[in-house]
């Protein structure tokens, strides 16, 4: 751990942020360890970087502390704040915030993607497994006939030894859910136009063409960010060309696939799909997935939540402790990485 600055060295840093992203996120211990390193600007947060208030803290702000809800960091907002240096998100994407005018001021950006990966890796990683001996529906079954069946003539394609699993894009989550799969029996393809094979192989996964991941793999994990390049690009030619009951997980954003599409295969029972995002982010009332018996939606929860939402704050923390004792962060967010990330 880098050596905590002293008092006078303290660089001063406000949060930036809804309240309720600040209280969810920001416990009194993480507080306190922030207001160790810097010279913290007490609550209420800046959730509006318009108002007297917030232009009279930017006016001396080093370092601002950002979160979900915060507003954008535009040429007005950075105009008030001229000695701002730095910005550590406690969330993942900073898309929403920091805008071009910060990339030409030349700050500083971290993010907490890396530890927001985590628990989207876990629930994905459970997700496929789950989907492979079927788990859900099997136990649906169960509490409806109160007959387990005979299982010595279960078939030969449920379980997961041996099953290919497609993982769409090399992201943060897409490496890590690679890397939890390490200790299963399992094939790993992996499609991403920027990874080289060489790199694939590296990573435990066999390089293949978008095509041959949806048409060989018995599960597909969708972990393309949201561009323009990639907004639909789980077509319907793609959806139908996957394996008689394999499954679609999405914990990416919902318009990475075509809805419509992947509406169509569901409701033929040619595959399954476990979808924690869709398009729209809730479907509307009445819509068929709601009741079809081979989707599986949950409301967006593979991303931290309740107590991991802690590990946002811990590693937003080494990260203004660092920078404060004037190293470089760990989670950089990187200007020429833009058109890759979320």
């Amino acid at each position: 751990m880098p050596p905590t600055p002293t008092a006078r060295t303290r660089p001063r840093a406000a949060l930036a942020m809804s309240p309720q992203a600040a209280a969810a996120v920001l416990d009194p211990e993480s507080l306190a360890a922030l207001g160790a390193v810097c010279a913290l600007t007490p609550p209420p947060v800046l959730d509006d970087l318009t108002t007297d208030r917030a232009r009279a803290t930017l006016a001396d702000v080093e370092l601002l502390v950002t979160g979900w809800g915060c507003p954008p960091l535009d040429a007005a907002a950075l105009a008030a704040a001229p000695r701002l240096r730095a910005v550590v998100h406690t969330a993942g994407t900073i898309r929403s915030h920091v805008t071009e005018a910060c990339w030409e001021r030349g700050i500083e950006v971290s993010s907490a993607a890396a530890a927001n990966a985590l628990p989207v890796a876990e629930y994905t990683v459970a997700m496929i497994l789950l989907s492979g001996k079927r788990v859900l529906e099997r136990a649906r079954d169960l509490r409806a006939t109160h007959d387990r069946g005979e299982w010595l003539r279960i078939p030969s394609h449920i379980g997961n030894y041996g099953r290919t699993v497609g993982i769409l894009s090399a992201s943060l989550i897409g490496r890590r859910v690679i890397e939890l799969l390490r200790p299963y029996d399992l094939r790993i393809l992996l499609h991403d136009p920027y990874v080289g094979d060489a790199e694939a192989t590296a990573l435990g996964a066999h390089p293949v063409g978008l095509a041959e991941l949806f048409a060989q793999s018995d599960v597909v994990s969708v972990h393309t960010p949201l561009l323009p390049a990639t907004r639909g690009l789980v077509s319907r030619e793609l959806l139908t060309s996957m394996r008689p009951d394999s499954v679609l997980v999405n914990t990416s954003r919902g318009a990475v696939v075509d809805q419509d599409a992947l509406t169509d295969v569901l409701l033929a029972e040619r595959i399954r799909a476990v979808l924690d995002v869709t398009d729209p982010e809730v479907l509307p009332p009445g819509h068929p997935l709601w009741t079809c018996e081979n989707a599986i939606i949950t409301p967006h929860l593979a991303g931290s939540q309740g107590n991991e939402l802690r590990r946002l704050a811990d590693l937003a923390v080494g990260e203004v402790t660092r920078w404060a004792a004037g190293e470089g962060f760990v989670h950089p967010v990187r200007r020429e990485r833009l058109a890759f990330l979320a």
